[in-house]
């Protein structure tokens, strides 16, 4: 891995990835996560915080980026969570079929190459009645903020490890097979809004 991907991308993120806005929702949605609970791609750990430990029996936390699980780990020595890393990609879930109650993603699935194989390995690896709760950015409905999406992505994807701005997540978790049952969406964040439009809910 190079120097700028374990070193200094997560400190990025870091800085960047939890203005206000962004922490709200974080707040609202990943309090609701119960049982035994997988969160896939945990960056430096911002969601550590908002889990309820008296719902959450055990949380997987899958971040293959070593740096980033040097950041997350400090966040988990901060709650009484307990907590097991996971170091292999998105793609490719380590855990059994049917193992867990609720699945977390939150700025994940503009980073994984194969996004919809991973949604596909997180329908596996959820029980019968789980829940997969989402909170991602991704294509806007404006055409003229689409359009400076599309123009701004080779950057997006150059500084940010893959970062695609132009995937319309809803559409990706249902043609994985899942049945989205609450949505929310709007644009989040003081930054441009090429980057800021958010999707937000659940699926099942």
């Amino acid at each position: 891995m190079s120097f700028y991907r374990t070193h200094i991308y997560p400190h990025i993120v870091n800085m960047l990835g939890d203005p206000e806005p962004i922490r709200r929702i974080r707040r609202q949605v990943v309090a609701s996560a119960q049982g035994t609970v997988l969160e896939i791609g945990v960056g430096p750990g911002p969601n550590f915080a908002h889990y309820d430990s008296s719902k959450v029996s055990k949380l997987f936390a899958l971040e293959p980026n070593p740096g980033m699980i040097r950041m997350a780990d400090r966040q988990r020595r901060q709650t009484s969570l307990d907590i097991e890393f996971l170091d292999l990609p998105g793609e490719r879930i380590p855990l059994p079929e049917a193992s867990v109650d609720t699945v977390v993603s939150t700025f994940t699935m503009c980073t994984i190459p194969d996004v919809l194989e991973a949604i596909r390995g997180v329908k596996r690896v959820l029980k019968p009645g789980g829940k997969f709760i989402f909170f991602e950015h991704g294509l806007a409905p404006d055409p003229q903020i689409h359009g400076w999406q599309k123009r701004s992505e080779p950057i997006t994807h150059h500084l940010f490890e893959g970062c695609t701005v132009t995937r319309h997540i809803p559409s990706l978790i249902t043609q994985a097979g899942f049945e989205i049952k609450e949505i929310s969406s709007g644009y989040l964040a003081p930054f441009p809004k090429a980057l800021t439009y958010c999707f937000w809910g659940t699926a099942a």
